[in-house]
């Protein structure tokens, strides 16, 4: 088969985010590669807001769920039904992105020729100022179990070497092949949000696969818009984030403890973890406080 006509499922997850996804929407439709559809899970979904998207956007399969099911269960909706209705590939993509005309072929063709990889990604920018570097893959510190974005806010230019495998992949945009999948298994929906994609892609190299990194496939990047409320003495982020990042952070750690080494990922974390406790003491952030503690013990006994 050629590889333009390879299927691909396109899974969309919104939260409460309509006006981005339907830019993301129409982003996709203007690509140069053709055989792909789009399935949108809409997490707690607004009836008037997803028949307006919906009157926009025909050609959409959606599942509408009641409850925020996170990144993890909204994804799994979507890949399960890719899975059935037998897609060649099925496509992570962050409905907070727009995309370049020619990002799918790059990927397409990346692991179509390396059949050592697992998954790819492509280039991510900052839609603001699409010359800065979002995400160029993802590093992995083994002593201290941190997680690292490459590049992240380095200005683009042509002097840049760019590693073609990564360690971790973004869950901001993933094509894998639905048979490789099939052996990976879902997303780990005890995560919730956060780490997710790095559990997904450690479970992709623990059975052999690589993860690659295309330079020549890009999308842009808007930001995280849904972990940011309005500025409050609070501040911006969602205590909820702070939650989700102790917590997924020890969770990801204890899973797979055989990677890491148990002194050097104990330290880090209690230099993380004291980090954010003084600061928020320091600035009366009490709730965010709260929260860490919580997220704190929830990953301690596995909650």
């Amino acid at each position: 088969m050629k590889i333009n006509k390879l299927s691909i499922a396109v899974i969309l997850v919104n939260w409460k985010k309509y006006n981005l996804t339907s830019k993301c929407i129409d982003s996709l439709n203007k690509s140069n590669y053709k055989n792909f559809k789009i399935i949108l899970v809409d997490n707690e979904y607004s009836e008037k807001s997803l028949i307006d998207l919906r009157n926009k956007h025909k050609e959409l399969i959606v599942f509408k769920e009641k409850n925020n099911l996170g990144f993890a269960g909204g994804n799994n909706i979507g890949i399960r039904y890719a899975l059935e209705n037998d897609y060649d590939y099925i496509m992570l993509l962050n409905n907070d992105t727009e995309v370049k005309e020619n990002f799918i072929l790059p990927l397409v063709e990346r692991i179509e020729k390396d059949h050592s990889l697992g998954a790819v990604q492509p280039l991510i920018l900052n839609f603001s100022n699409k010359s800065i570097i979002w995400n160029a893959g993802g590093k992995l510190n083994k002593f201290l179990g941190l997680t690292s974005t490459r590049l992240n806010n380095n200005k683009l230019n042509s002097s840049i070497v760019f590693d073609d495998y990564t360690d971790w992949i973004s869950g901001c945009c993933i094509l894998i092949k639905s048979e490789i999948l099939t052996k990976v298994g879902l997303l780990d929906e005890k995560f919730f949000n956060y780490y997710e994609d790095v559990d997904w892609s450690l479970r992709m190299k623990n059975l052999g696969y690589d993860l690659g990194f295309v330079k020549e496939s890009i999308i842009y990047h808007h930001g995280s818009s849904s972990s940011k409320n309005k500025k409050t003495k609070e501040g911006v982020i969602s205590s909820k984030i702070h939650y989700f990042n102790i917590r997924n952070h020890i969770l990801l750690l204890k899973k797979h403890k055989n990677l890491f080494n148990f002194f050097g990922i104990v330290f880090f974390q209690i230099i993380k973890t004291t980090s954010y406790i003084f600061y928020f003491l320091i600035k009366f952030r009490f709730n965010k406080l709260t929260m860490v503690l919580k997220g704190l013990k929830h990953g301690l006994n596995n909650k």
